[in-house]
């Protein structure tokens, strides 16, 4: 008998897998994500100017670049160091800082109303000189405080004076930060802390023969630059090349025109700028003052990064495109179809959003849009947005009803069923989903097709739970894990749990749920007995009391009990500020429902 030989194997083919490619900016068109060095990614992202509240603008940016971040990092596992800057120097920031000194110095000081009348006659006309001091005062304080400045302002000297404003408006920027689910920082670097480097890398623009310095100040030579071979001055965005009044916008409401003047030419720009009477001012080789706007970002960046950067996220300012190898910039948002303006009194601070909406519900608004597409913060986007948390509460509510003894009992040989056409059918489309979800991802983080793949997902699994009785618990469960995994990679959920939203919203861990749920279930099956009872006996009274129970008692504890015919009551644990919110929604609807059908008697 011949001796058989091991056959040959024939190893499986694999189809092409997608990468992650994202939209550079640079070359406005999805370039496939490499980083510089492997898995580690360098990301540098504009902060804001603090000056005054953050609003709906900023959490356009913040909350955008923190789930393209957490993508990054949680799904895709790039080690990413994120960078972002807080400009604590800017010319709004000096005018409201020496505005609000020069208020309050002027209110606390003691004078006659007659002589405050006199002052703010240089102000304003025809106003009433019956009111109080104090009142006439702070009705006034704008356009007093803009007098005040122009008389005044150059007696302010202090640099103290200039720091305190964006110190209390970083804290507040902070807080809004923190309240919105933004992850912080890994480094921040403020300008005002940053006037060595910033003085240094000047120098070293002056060396390469690109800066001059003019009356104090230095200029960024835009002609010089440009005739240098491989340089090519606005190639981010060469159209704005030339223009003049955005120029100007950026140099600031403080620059004069004899500041304009000693330019060589109108296309260069203020890489330090010679304070005058009445600004901040740190030492330098050209005397007294402050950094300009463009130079900032690039000096704290490449002291922190280097020569190289991988990611460089919000305004293009100074950043030099072989510098910088991606370039991402949010779209804007607008408000109700309207650019967001105090003059239009649509003015929405992120504090204004969160007094309406949850911090969830903000985060979904923005999840089911694309990240580079503009945002219409409205009523619509946001029912929108309600509705998508909503949809994904219910479902992590009913898993959790369903699965309750599975999660909590031990492995048994009852744990695990066998599958049928319902089991098989509901795990392809969960295959299906990740699959789609990937895809999104890859495909310039989709997270709007993404959360749909999700929202299917869930859609198919709610049906299984009609259908099937009893359910499969271990499929359940997984897909509820998956879906509560992904949800946490965007930021929906604050802290990861082990399936779901969380329920405890008072800082207690999610294990109280696993303590707490078996007593509620006491309570439910002791007050279905009763409501058994109660209505073979017609006790009206007894049947009042189980509803006032349901629906006055428990939801103030974040307790929802949902009566099921002929099968006995769902507990569901939910967080009580979103359960209360829920009562009052549906109170106002039957409240217009009896207001509609009493118009129409009327009629």
């Amino acid at each position: 008998m011949s001796r058989r030989v091991q056959p040959v194997w024939s190893p499986p083919t694999s189809e092409k897998t997608p990468v992650l490619k994202l939209f550079n900016s640079l070359t406005r068109q999805k370039e496939e994500f490499v980083p510089l060095s492997g898995k580690k990614v360098t990301w540098y992202s504009c902060g804001p100017t603090v000056y005054d509240a953050s609003h709906m603008g900023h959490a356009r940016s913040y909350i955008t670049f923190d789930i393209l971040r957490r993508v990054l990092s949680d799904y895709f596992h790039y080690d990413v160091f994120y960078a972002m800057n807080i400009t604590d120097i800017d010319d709004k920031i000096i005018k409201r800082a020496r505005q609000n000194y020069l208020f309050e110095k002027y209110a606390s000081e003691k004078r006659s109303l007659e002589t405050v009348i006199t002052d703010a006659k240089q102000v304003l006309e025809n106003l009433s000189s019956k009111e109080s001091q104090q009142k006439f005062i702070k009705e006034c304080k704008d356009p007093l405080s803009d007098w005040l400045d122009t008389k005044y302002g150059s007696t302010v000297r202090e640099n103290a004076i200039f720091s305190s404003l964006p110190r209390h408006w970083e804290e507040e920027f902070h807080k809004d930060m923190d309240s919105l689910n933004v992850l912080r920082p890994n480094v921040l670097t403020r300008v005002s802390e940053y006037m060595p480097e910033i003085v240094s890398y000047i120098e070293k623009i002056i060396e390469n023969g690109f800066g001059y310095e003019a009356n104090g100040s230095v200029y960024f030579d835009v002609g010089a630059f440009d005739k240098k071979e491989k340089h090519h001055y606005a190639k981010l965005v060469p159209e704005a090349y030339g223009d003049t009044n955005s120029l100007q916008e950026g140099e600031g409401d403080l620059t004069t025109a004899d500041q304009r003047s000693e330019k060589r030419s109108p296309n260069d720009f203020a890489l330090w700028k010679n304070s005058k009477p009445g600004e901040p001012a740190w030492e330098s080789p050209w005397g007294l003052g402050r950094p300009g706007w463009h130079i900032e970002c690039s000096a704290m960046a490449s002291n922190i990064f280097g020569p190289t950067l991988d990611i460089h996220t919000g305004g293009a300012h100074f950043c030099k495109p072989e510098w910088v190898k991606y370039f991402l910039h949010s779209g804007h948002l607008t408000i109700a179809g309207c650019k967001m303006s105090k003059s239009l009194k649509n003015f929405v601070s992120i504090q204004d959003a969160l007094s309406k909406y949850s911090a969830r519900q903000l985060r979904f608004a923005f999840l089911l849009h694309s990240w580079r597409d503009t945002l219409d913060y409205s009523q619509n986007t946001m029912e929108c947005a309600v509705q998508y948390e909503k949809l994904f509460s219910e479902f992590f509510l009913n898993v959790k009803a369903a699965t309750t003894n599975f999660c909590r009992e031990k492995t048994t040989f009852n744990t695990f069923l066998k599958w049928n056409l319902q089991e098989k059918s509901l795990n392809d489309k969960y295959l299906q989903s990740k699959e789609n979800v990937h895809l999104a991802l890859c495909d310039n983080i989709d997270t709007r097709s993404a959360v749909d793949s999700l929202r299917e997902l869930v859609t198919s699994s709610n049906i299984y739970l009609r259908e099937r009785k009893p359910p499969n618990n271990v499929l359940l469960h997984d897909i509820a894990v998956y879906i509560t995994k992904m949800l946490t990679i965007f930021g929906a959920i604050s802290d990861p749990s082990k399936l779901g939203f969380p329920t405890i919203s008072n800082g207690l861990s999610d294990n109280v749920e696993c303590i707490i749920r078996p007593y509620l279930s006491i309570l439910a099956e002791f007050r279905d007995k009763v409501r058994t009872n109660a209505r073979t006996l017609k006790a009206t009274e007894i049947l009042d009391e189980c509803d006032r129970i349901r629906d006055d008692v428990l939801p103030y504890v974040g307790v929802r009990l949902e009566d099921r015919e002929g099968e006995p009551s769902a507990v569901k644990l939910v967080d009580r500020e979103s359960l209360l919110r829920e009562k009052e929604a549906k109170k106002k609807a039957e409240q217009e429902k009896i207001a509609e059908k009493e118009k129409k008697r009327q009629n």
